[in-house]
């Protein structure tokens, strides 16, 4: 029976780990990112991302609330321009399967243990969201997401994945706030 219960475990943490979000961020240390209240999107990198548009509006309001809940404001004028685009990646894990007689148990029971291989493979998505600062249009601030992607019909638990990939990469945001 916990032999039924620890692959019950590596099942679900298989299935789960598509759902893992992994983000990173970098910057250009030598902004102060204290002069930045406003930003407004920049169109033409935007209209580059090759997802649909209903999740490029998705992003991009998840973005807004963001930003705002963190005392920014959208303005024509902005300080920063807001970018993003996507990649897509197939994610392949092989898991060794090392079972056999260190714990005692017959070597030839199952077949052979040596070669028990688990290979799972999914489909991960990448999200770069690029803050730009509006006069110089340098890069001053990227974080970037990696997740599995949600396929499904469900709309609300898109938005959800969406969404939290979104906070995930902008909690990271201003960068001094981290450090501090």
């Amino acid at each position: 029976m916990n032999l039924l219960k620890f692959f019950s475990v590596i099942a679900l943490l298989l299935l789960t780990s598509c759902n893992i979000v992994r983000v990173v961020s970098d910057y250009d240390k030598a902004t102060n990112f204290d002069n930045y209240t406003t930003f407004a999107f920049f169109k033409p990198g935007i209209d580059k991302a090759k997802i649909s548009d209903l999740d490029k509006k998705r992003i991009l309001r998840a973005i807004q609330d963001n930003l705002m809940a963190k005392g920014m404001n959208k303005n024509s004028n902005p300080d920063i321009l807001v970018s993003i685009f996507t990649k897509e990646s197939q994610r392949v894990d092989i898991y060794q399967n090392n079972f056999g007689g260190a714990w005692g148990w017959n070597p030839y029971w199952g077949g052979n243990f040596n070669n028990n291989r688990m290979i799972s493979s999914n489909i991960e998505g990448s999200l770069f969201i690029d803050l730009i600062d509006a006069n110089t249009k340098e890069l001053i601030w990227q974080g970037v997401s990696h997740s599995g992607i949600y396929n499904g019909n469900d709309i609300e638990k898109r938005e959800e994945k969406i969404r939290l990939i979104v906070s995930k990469i902008l909690a990271q945001y201003p960068p001094d706030a981290n450090n501090k």
